[in-house]
């Protein structure tokens, strides 16, 4: 896929785009859904290894294309891998996947109700990396936990300054300013954050991502769906089970999904391929469902 056929392609929204990034403290994690405890690896690169290994059963699948999977976020150490003897990246455009790349380096404590992004050290040269590898584009995560005007506009000022920085290295950002939905402000801060990113967006200098928690008042993001410097809106699943997950993004027009938890969580390592194709499957019918078919 050339670039041009990339961004149709996200643009038209026929599918979702797999969240394939955890990485440092949340690698433990997700392998323990994967069945996997902690003392079977005794170094972080056997760690890694383990984590990479899920990644490129995954992308192997016959039940991984792009025919309902139209993009894949990755952690850095994954696009470095390989998948089937190929480099990650081209692994997933040779399935039709849109490959993209989980670039924020995690967290700050929390200040003003935000956790901004840590600095990225050497991003122009992962950005450039990246690009020779095929990645389409990034994704960057802060975090809303309280709704203050000022934190929120701090987030989303933030989120734009590095997404200038990807544009300019010829990479599409997905900006990703996620609302904890265990907030008790939560609905405030959707609120907030929309108002937020449209001011952010008439001064973009070319059409970004956004990857959002999912609202709790359907269509309250609808604004954004439509503004003409905004690719796609995707949704993390932020903890919900699939069901329910699905169920809100079905409520929410023009949003598709962009899950981890929700996509991965019935995966284990001692199933057989039969079992572990059956199971990706299922999840991704039902996160397609809820991306494509509208309630």
């Amino acid at each position: 896929m050339t670039k041009a056929e990339m961004t149709a392609k996200i643009a038209a929204g026929k599918g979702f785009i797999a969240a394939l990034d955890q990485s440092g403290g949340s690698t433990p994690k997700a392998l323990k859904g994967y069945g996997i405890e902690e003392g079977a690896w005794s170094s972080d690169e056997e760690m890694f290894g383990l984590i990479h290994q899920m990644r490129a059963r995954i992308v192997s699948s016959p039940a991984f294309t792009g025919d309902k999977v139209i993009g894949a976020i990755l952690f850095e150490r994954t696009m470095d891998g390989a998948v089937d003897g190929k480099p990650t990246p081209q692994a997933l455009i040779d399935k039709g996947v849109v490959p993209f790349l989980k670039i924020d380096k995690g967290l700050e404590d929390e200040s003003n109700g935000v956790q901004m992004m840590k600095p990225m050290p050497g991003l122009g040269a992962l950005l450039e990396r990246a690009k020779g590898l095929g990645v389409f584009g990034t994704k960057e995560r802060s975090v809303i936990n309280a709704a203050t005007a000022q934190g929120v506009e701090a987030i989303a000022a933030q989120q734009f300054e590095i997404g200038e920085q990807v544009l300019a290295a010829g990479l599409v950002p997905i900006l990703e300013p996620e609302v904890n939905i265990k907030s008790d402000t939560r609905a405030e801060c959707d609120t907030l954050l929309r108002d937020a990113l449209l001011k952010g967006l008439e001064t973009v200098s070319a059409p970004v991502m956004l990857k959002l928690s999912l609202p709790v008042v359907p269509g309250t993001f609808d604004a954004l769906v439509d503004h003409p410097r905004v690719l796609k809106v995707v949704a993390l699943s932020g903890g919900y089970a699939r069901p329910e997950a699905c169920a809100e993004l079905a409520r929410n027009r023009g949003i598709i999904a962009s899950f981890s938890r929700a996509l991965l969580g019935d995966l284990r390592a001692g199933m057989t391929d039969a079992e572990f194709d059956a199971a990706l499957g299922e999840a991704i019918d039902a996160i397609y469902d809820g991306s494509v078919n509208k309630a």
